[in-house]
Formats: C-alpha cells, structure tokens, sequence
C-alpha cells in the first residue's frame, strides 16, 4: 500500500513514496514559478535530474508523477496506485489530531494563514494540486501545531485581556510538534521506557528552531507560540523579545509595522546578530578564525537554548532525558557542546568522544553517570506523516 508525502512550500514540493511504511523513493522540485525550475528524484533503482520550467504547484505534481512513473527508476505503473497522500501543515490552529481533507479542512487552513503566512498558503496549493492529481486517493493533512494541543491552559494562554483568545484564538501553538513527537517516540524506543513513563525535553534545532518539554507522551511546553516567531533564536528570526521592541524600531526608523515584522522574521535571529550568515556551519568557521560577531551569535543562541532546557526541567520536576535534532541538532557538535556545558548539577553530564560520533554509541552522547540521559535522533517527519496517513487509510476502509 503505496503512500505519497508532500511537503509543499511556496516555492518547492518535497516529497517521498512509502509501501507499507518503507521509504521507496523521494524527491524535490524547485524554484516553482521561475524561469528555471528543478527536479531531483531518487529511489532504490537509480536517479533522475533534470531542469523544467514549472509554472505552479499543479505542474509541479505532474512531474512527480512522471519521475515516480518512470520505467526505469520509477516505483509506480499508475497514479491510482497511490491509495493516500499524506500533507504537512504548519497551523492547524486548535485541531488535536491528523484529518482527512475536505472543504471544512481546507477551510481552517486558509483561516490559519493569516497566523502562517510563510507556509499555509503553499501548504493549500500543495494540497489542492494534489486533490486534482490523485482523485481517488485520501488525503490526510497532519498538523505541526496538533502535537501541542495538550498544552495546559497556565502554558498556552498570554496574559493579554481574555477576551482577544475568545475573539482571535490568540494563544500559543507551537510548532515542529511532528519532529517532537516523532524523536520522543524514538528515543522511549532507545531507552527501553515506554514513552508514557518518560519525562523528555526535545530539542528541534534548524533554521528554525524550538524546544518542547515532552511529560509521559504529551506536549505540556514549547518555545515556539501564536506563530513560529517567538522562543529561540533561529537563522533569521529573532525569538523572544521584548514586546515593546517592534514599538520602539517602528517609531524610531520610522517604518511600518507590517516592515518591524519583516525584520523581526527574516533580519534578525543568528543573521541578524552575526552580520554574516544564518548558516550555523559559516558562523563556527568564522568563529574558529577569530570572527568576534560570529562567536557572539553562536553563544546567544546556545545560551536560550540552555534556557529554556533549565525552564522545562523545572516545569516538569526534572528530565530523564533531552534528545537533540533537526539540522543543527544532529550535525553539530561544538553548538550541542555549548548548550550542554556547565549542566552538570542539573544531572546533565556530556561526553565529549560520544558527541562527536553519536551514531558509534546509539545516538546517546552522555556519560554513563549522567542522570539525565542526551540523545541526538535524526527526525523523519515524512515517516511520522506516512504513518499517520496509513492509520486514517485503515480507518476508512473499515
């Protein structure tokens, strides 16, 4: 039972097929709309690459469809043989679970995008595109922010007049929440617990970042909140802040809010601070040459990191473990070092060989005296998509 998962940007569709929840191909097209468009394609029989110009999210499934139809490294014979489509969608607003696609769905999505500008929009025409081309399969929409749903009323609630949660739903969401569950499941796997006896603090560093305090299976904290803009420091976006700030620049620069916004989303954060770059690996390499404002970055953003894992073992009254993730998370070791250091009487205690080589030692880099265990886990949000579209696939058929 075949299961394709898209991950529709504005500019891009990524996607991988599963059979019976083993990956069998994957690929990307990009640089949607422009004169030059991209296609990359892989599965177990070989490659494809190739440049197109594709006009739309509509063309762009065509052309999933014609690498994954391809009689040499194609892994289909017909689109009919996809018997679900599995979508990611950043804001499903107070949706607690995975759902089918319909208009009311669709609806709440377009509704969302007011909160997720950057991504529901092109979450919708990935969807829409998609309805078009594979009729007869279910589409499943899987939320980032449903994972948080369990957040208790004293996390998810601003201390702003009541009344704008009644009227907007303004409240925190968070995000990632797909990643999170996904490497707490898996690290209850690793440790041997099962996951409803854990107290887990995951930690989804990328471009974008967030960290989630994870009690016995259920989101009860997370950094991210109205929108993916508060909580860490990121590639661009500044993280916590304090709310006059957009105030003050505003009035000082004397520019709109709706610019304020664009600074605070895509100016601030490690670029904003370094000068340099958003990318983690160009920051440690200037930082390694001597490059103050590179050093000075990097250490602001381990400092909130460690923050917020301080915060969360506070409110969970302690951790067995903190697992590691996303691209930052999984690849750097000196940025995990940093974060790591000076936790030792919070149980937490590093081993400096085991970080550098996670994978030699089952992912776990902690020494064997650490109370708290710490475990880097690659995510696979595309599998934890697949997974969920197969369980509504088996749900209607009954």
């Amino acid at each position: 039972m075949k299961v394709l998962v898209l991950n529709s940007g504005s500019s891009t569709v990524k996607f991988k097929v599963y059979d019976a929840e083993v990956e069998v191909a994957s690929g990307i097209v990009e640089r949607i709309g422009e004169e030059i468009s991209y296609v990359s394609y892989r599965s177990r029989k070989g490659a494809v690459n190739y440049e197109a110009k594709v006009a739309d999210h509509d063309e762009a499934i065509r052309h999933i469809i014609r690498v994954l139809s391809d009689p040499e490294v194609g892994v289909i014979s017909d689109p009919g043989e996809i018997k679900a489509v599995g979508h990611r969608v950043v804001h499903g607003g107070e949706l607690r679970e995975p759902v089918v696609v319909d208009e009311e769905v669709e609806q709440i999505i377009e509704e969302y995008s007011k909160l997720a500008p950057l991504h529901n929009p092109a979450n919708l025409l990935g969807i829409r595109a998609a309805k078009r081309a594979f009729p007869k399969a279910l589409h499943v929409a899987v939320f980032d922010t449903a994972f948080h749903s369990t957040l208790p009323e004293e996390a998810y609630l601003y201390a702003i007049p009541y009344e704008y949660y009644l009227k907007y739903k303004v409240r925190r969401y968070g995000f990632h929440g797909i990643s999170h569950a996904y490497v707490a499941r898996r690290a209850a796997e690793i440790l041997g617990e099962p996951l409803e006896k854990l107290k887990l603090i995951t930690c989804h560093l990328g471009s974008g970042a967030s960290v989630t305090a994870v009690m016995y299976g259920k989101s009860v904290e997370t950094s991210m909140g109205l929108t993916p803009l508060e909580g860490l420091v990121m590639g661009t976006r500044c993280g916590d802040i304090d709310p006059s700030i957009p105030y003050f620049v505003a009035k000082w620069e004397g520019i709109s809010l709706d610019e304020v916004y664009d600074v605070l989303n895509k100016r601030s954060g490690l670029l904003g601070l370094s000068g340099i770059s958003n990318d983690v690996r160009v920051l440690l390499q200037e930082s390694s040459g001597g490059n103050a404002a590179a050093t000075r970055a990097l250490k602001v953003f381990a400092h909130r990191v460690k923050k917020y894992i301080g915060a969360y073992m506070a409110v969970m009254n302690g951790a067995d473990a903190i697992v590691f993730t996303g691209g930052i998370g999984e690849r750097s070791p000196p940025v995990r070092r940093m974060i790591l250091e000076g936790l030792d009487n919070l149980g937490v205690v590093i081993d400096l060989e085991r970080n550098e080589r996670p994978e030699n030692y089952g992912g776990v880099i902690s020494r064997e005296d650490s109370k708290v265990k710490v475990l880097v886990i690659p995510t696979n949000e595309e599998l934890a998509i697949a997974e969920e579209a197969l369980k509504l696939l088996k749900k209607s058929a009954l």
